[in-house]
């Protein structure tokens, strides 16, 4: 079965005829929001009035040329309300923020399955990503401005969430004979995890034929580098410029890489388990990542950051179904009002309930970068790249991936590119602590020197 969308009836036109010239056996099934016209114009061939519908790139209010509904076999009418659901149950559980769309084909998809009587392969299309939907599938006010039931606020920090998260992670610690947790990841030990695609073991088990399939938290890495050297103005010589297009991992960002490494280690040391609460400080990026990675794993997470991270990160953060706690304006760093000071302290209160991510201090952020980015990079420039440049937060990125090239070529320039204000370029050049000044590029740059950014 193929289940898509459909608008201006291209994809599952197009696809579908694809796959009956394969298999004419495969069955073509149209996801239609309900209001549109396809679903009635299906079954009676009449052209019906448009309802309204608030699922954005799919039905219709008139029939589009493109669209053949010779191919068609099935249609499966899906609400506004049970497209959105679904698309909150997927970032929530699934950690896969997609749009709007999205959620449509998956709930047709599922009512389809519920409906067979004989085994299956289904295959539905994601179209796009959720972060272009913030301000209304993943906004509860939006939702609720327009009807819509929207999910419960997250509220971590409530006396009867800490309770029920306490026993759960007691009990887990009971089962594992696993001993009290240390209250930071500084320490973390374990084997290295170098993450790497698998086919899902639920398919690779099924007696249904194979199918080249993977778990969405497997797909970190592995990032396209883009050739840039056409905006290069030296005519000296000739300098090649790469990009590692990091924004094509799974969190849309770099920082899904020392995400998974963390957690993967702390799990591994048996110092991150079931029913505990995963804390971290974050500008961000790694805040969005955590809480993806949180809602595939099945962990509660808490994110703090300052008011200089973005809307739409903020935003995201919570559309995986994460706390986020905002420092107040102004706050410097080691004041408890601090977002990094927010999480530490946090953390400290029951370090046998909370685990911090400790970005900045704990090893394992480089480490994944030296496991996975460095050797992505030099396989794919073949060992000729000859300079690295990248800005530094944590110092995990440039130092990770640094440490993994030099020691391929020591001949390799690492650069850091640094904001005007941050305390790096200056303490690079002479040694000393100066005062930071005020930048608003996010994730890049520091006032404190981090413990595992290898100056």
């Amino acid at each position: 079965h193929f289940v898509a969308a459909g608008s201006t009836g291209g994809t599952i036109s197009g696809t579908g005829r694809y796959l009956k010239e394969m298999n004419s056996d495969v069955r073509v099934v149209l996801g239609d929001p309900v209001g549109s016209i396809f679903t009635e114009y299906f079954r009676s061939g009449t052209l019906s009035k448009p309802g309204a519908f608030l699922v954005e790139g799919v039905g219709k209010g008139s029939i589009p040329g493109a669209m053949n509904f010779d191919l068609i076999d099935q249609v499966i009418p899906v609400s506004d309300q049970d497209a959105f659901d679904t698309c909150f149950m997927l970032s929530r559980k699934e950690g896969i923020c997609a749009g709007g769309s999205s959620g449509l084909n998956l709930f047709a998809s599922l009512e389809l399955a519920r409906s067979l009587d004989e085994d299956a392969t289904i295959v539905t299309v994601f179209p796009d990503l959720g972060v272009k939907y913030l301000s209304k599938v993943y906004n509860s006010e939006w939702l609720v401005e327009n009807g819509f039931d929207a999910p419960a606020e997250v509220d971590i920090l409530t006396e009867a969430s800490l309770r029920t998260a306490e026993a759960e992670a007691e009990a887990d610690a009971n089962d594992s004979g696993a001993e009290s947790l240390p209250s930071s990841a500084t320490d973390l030990s374990g084997p290295s995890s170098l993450p790497e695609c698998q086919i899902h073991a639920d398919l690779a088990d099924s007696p249904l034929p194979k199918v080249d399939a993977y778990h969405y938290r497997d797909l970190v890495g592995d990032t396209p580098l883009v050739d840039l050297s056409h905006l290069v103005d030296n005519t000296r010589c000739r300098v090649r410029v790469l990009a590692k297009c990091e924004f094509f991992n799974p969190g849309y960002s770099i920082k899904d890489r020392i995400v998974q490494n963390i957690l993967n280690k702390a799990e591994a040391a048996g110092r991150l388990r079931k029913g505990m609460i995963v804390v971290a400080a974050s500008s961000g990026n790694t805040g969005a990542s955590t809480a993806m990675m949180c809602a595939m794993r099945g962990y509660k997470c808490i994110i703090t950051t300052s008011p200089k991270c973005s809307k739409e990160k903020m935003d995201a953060i919570r559309a995986y179904g994460a706390q986020l706690l905002v420092s107040p304006s102004g706050a410097k760093e080691g004041e408890p009002s601090h977002y990094m000071e927010m999480a530490r302290l946090l953390a400290l209160e029951n370090p046998n309930l909370y685990f911090d991510m400790d970005q900045y201090e704990t090893q394992s952020n480089p480490e994944g970068h030296y496991l996975t980015l460095g050797p992505e990079i030099w396989e794919q420039t073949t060992g000729s790249i000859t300079h690295f440049v990248a800005a530094g937060s944590t110092g995990g990125t440039i130092s990770g991936t640094g440490r993994y090239l030099k020691e391929m070529n020591s001949d390799v320039r690492v650069v850091l590119g640094d904001p005007v204000g941050s305390i790096f370029t200056e303490y690079f050049r002479s040694g000393t602590l100066s005062k930071p000044g005020a930048f608003l590029v996010e994730g890049v740059g520091k006032g404190s020197i981090p413990g595992r950014h290898e100056l």
